[in-house]
């Protein structure tokens, strides 16, 4: 899912990217393909990346478009798309 955060003042980025794997090796492997495939296409690489010991969420920041790779658990625990409810939601299906 995409939340737009644009029209909200206070938000530290443009965009939030969220997703999530089902073991912290898939959170690993899907925030690995993310920071290969945005320097591959764009040549550009992220600001910052934390969480990847753990794996439990990994956090890619891109300045404007930030990434967050969740464990189902963790995600739901922190619920980034009620904090940011005032934000404009696009879900996409599961592929």
């Amino acid at each position: 899912m995409t939340l737009d955060l644009r029209k909200i003042e206070e938000a530290p980025a443009d965009y939030f990217i969220i997703c999530e794997g089902e073991s912290t090796t898939q959170i690993k492997a899907i925030s690995d393909n993310i920071y290969k495939k945005v320097y591959q296409d764009l040549q550009l690489k992220p600001n910052h990346r934390e969480g990847l010991l753990e794996s439990k969420w990994v956090l890619v920041d891109y300045f404007d478009t930030i990434v967050h790779v969740f464990y189902p658990e963790t995600r739901k625990y922190y619920d980034l798309e009620d904090l940011w409810a005032d934000a404009t939601i696009k879900r996409y299906e599961d592929v």
